[in-house]
């Protein structure tokens, strides 16, 4: 340093760093020590904490027993908690109930019963009433493996139903329908998701899948004792060879690494027979083209080789209950609808029958006739409580390429601008006009498809989109609706159209005559004798259908017919277009020439006609309006000069 520039020190206090500075690295230090410890995904929600039964299902898992755990009684537990949330929920309970109980049948043929902890109702209107309010319910299957020697299953829900209670702390409000209409006696159960204090029931996810199951095997194998040798050579021998998931096949997805699977050599003779089975296993998932041998004790699996053994475990339960569907004798040929891959994309046809394909979720099959005398099992997923099709309802299906909701697209347009990422506050930066409620749909969807397993949240709330969310939230889609469209052509069978004095479907039909087996021979024979009745009342035009003044005074009379028969009393007040009319959606009823809604109000009633979307709002009160093309409506009295 030059002595032309002196330069005088200024020394402030030991080990200060100045004031400014030391703020800034504190800052930054504090900063990236939060982005270090931020967990990369939130776990999904628990209950742990506050969930009633962690503690009981840990204790579970750990009790000691009297046998080996392979000498336990097998039971499957399946979970399922359905929200109420807006619209379709509260109706979906209720439909649930329906479902279980129609679907149900018990030991002597009859339908399912409905039973509680001390009793068994004739009904389930009071269940239904103190469920109303509810936030939620939970809905559990329970299937012995050994259901068939318990004898009734009543003596075995209640017990692990008190069980339950112990376990949870509270009193439990619920009840069961036994099914032995298949080749599994199983039973359902409803819980209110309320205590017994009235407080919404938290159960820790634990419980639900680890808990009650191991409660049920303790409860069954005091019953009936431990497992045999026999019983379990058995059991396991037949699922060797089965064309779907099995417990054999959760063992090898428990010990294996990256699809590799090595024998290793067991040194007692329980493990022996263990190996021997899971060689056998794997010999067969060779011949399914799931698995290779590599090396002398090692095997590798397929990718994809539990999602292709689930898929045959569906397609295999189609086939049973297409044969179940058959009992009638019937004789013509038998099909899956399977949109993805089959040539035909849509059927015209009558509805022989419908039953349950996710018993948890309420989706829904329907078996079909065709026109050239196929029966086809088709999937119509999740359908809005009483929009089913009676039996000998003419439907037609089509086919439906799997497609993303409008959300869907906007949630992916928002995260592809940020990273992958969404939330409710990258929405509002992205779009600020979005409103709070419109937003909060957003985040509902994504829910739903967090709980699918297509996407992650992580611990403030963001979620973590896949590079093909588009693809999987189709899939999604698909599977819950079953890439069908659904649409009734008929509500009425053949039978009654024939001398129907309104118009009906045959009216329509121009091309019967090339129907020449099954269903389309019945509906070609029921046109020719529609067509001579219209010439015996004198009502045919020359093609032989109704000319367009007909069928409007034949259909105005069927209305008027209806109304007169409508037992709720009031008088009948028809809606002319334009016309608004306030009341109750009571019910439907179904007549030749569509499907109608009963609105009505103390002294008086109208027919409108019907759309799904009303059975989101059975017994709320509606305004509806008459326009050309059908009814516009909304819930709640209209303010406007009006009935």
């Amino acid at each position: 340093m030059s002595d032309d520039a002196p330069f005088t020190p200024r020394l402030g206090k030991p080990r200060d760093v100045g004031r400014a500075g030391g703020r800034r690295f504190k800052t930054q230090l504090k900063r990236a020590a939060a982005r270090l410890s931020q967990s990369g995904s939130r776990k999904a929600f628990t209950g742990a904490h506050i969930g009633r039964g962690s503690a009981a299902g840990r204790a579970a898992s750990f009790r000691r027993h009297p046998f080996a755990k392979f000498r336990m009684r097998r039971v499957i537990i399946k979970t399922h908690i359905a929200r109420a949330g807006k619209g379709i929920g509260k109706a979906a309970f209720k439909a649930h109930l329906k479902y279980i109980q129609r679907d149900g049948v018990d030991r002597d043929g009859h339908g399912g019963a409905l039973y509680s902890a001390n009793r068994i109702h004739g009904d389930d209107r009071d269940f239904i009433a103190r469920s109303e309010d509810d936030r939620h319910q939970f809905r559990v299957i329970v299937s012995p493996e050994d259901a068939d020697q318990l004898g009734d299953l009543k003596q075995n829900t209640r017990t692990l139903m008190a069980q339950m209670e112990k376990d949870l702390g509270t009193k439990l409000d619920w009840v069961a329908v036994d099914h032995y209409n298949t080749g599994h006696p199983h039973t359902h159960i409803v819980i209110r998701g309320k205590d017994a204090r009235g407080k919404d029931l938290v159960i820790a996810r634990e419980y639900l899948t680890k808990g009650m199951r191991q409660r049920a095997s303790d409860i069954v194998t005091e019953h009936l004792g431990p497992r045999r040798d026999l019983e379990i050579a058995q059991s396991q021998a037949k699922e060797v060879d089965a064309d779907r998931f099995t417990h054999i096949d959760q063992r090898l997805a428990q010990d294996t690494k990256d699809n590799l699977v090595q024998l290793e050599r067991p040194d007692t003779a329980h493990g022996r027979f263990e190996q021997t089975l899971t060689r056998r296993r794997l010999q067969h998932l060779e011949k399914l083209q799931l698995a290779e041998q590599n090396g002398a004790s090692g095997w590798r699996l397929k990718n994809g080789w539990k999602d292709a053994l689930q898929a045959m475990g569906r397609k295999g339960d189609k086939i049973r209950e297409l044969a179940a569907a058959s009992r009638d004798d019937f004789q013509g040929p038998r099909a899956i609808f399977e949109p993805s891959v089959s040539m035909r994309k849509s059927i015209l046809g009558r509805v022989v029958s419908d039953g349950p394909e996710n018993e948890l979720q309420d989706r829904r099959y329907l078996i079909v006739d065709d026109v050239d005398g196929t029966r086809w099992h088709v999937s119509i997923g999740s359908r809005v409580p009483g929009t089913l099709p009676p039996p000998d309802a003419i439907v037609e299906v089509t086919a439906l390429p799997p497609k993303a909701r409008r959300a869907d697209h906007i949630i992916a347009r928002i995260a592809a601008l940020n990273d992958g990422l969404y939330s409710d506050d990258l929405h509002a930066d992205t779009d600020p006009t979005a409103r709070t409620e419109y937003r909060r749909a957003h985040v509902r969807r994504l829910e739903a498809l967090r709980r699918a397993g297509i996407v992650n949240r992580d611990g403030d709330g963001q979620f973590h989109l896949p590079s093909d969310y588009l693809d999987r939230a189709a899939i999604f889609e698909a599977t819950r609706n079953g890439s069908v469209q659904l649409k009734v052509k008929s509500w009425i069978g053949l039978s009654d159209q024939v001398e129907r004095h309104a118009p009906t479907w045959l009216d329509d039909v121009s091309s019967a005559d090339n129907w020449r087996s099954g269903f389309g021979n019945d509906a070609a024979k029921a046109k020719a004798a529609r067509i001579r009745f219209l010439h015996d009342q004198g009502w045919a035009a020359p093609d032989g259908g109704l000319d367009a003044d007909q069928r409007q005074q034949l259909a105005t009379n069927e209305l008027t017919r209806a109304a007169q028969a409508h037992s709720g009393g009031g008088a009948y007040v028809p809606l002319p277009e334009g016309a608004e009319f306030d009341g109750v959606y009571e019910r439907s009823i179904n007549l030749a020439q569509g499907r109608f809604a009963v609105i009505a109000k103390s002294k008086e009633f109208t027919l409108v006609p019907w759309r799904p979307e009303l059975e989101r709002n059975r017994g709320a009160t509606l305004t509806v309006r008459k326009t050309a093309g059908g009814i516009d409506w909304t819930v709640g009295k209209s303010r406007g000069i009006g009935r």
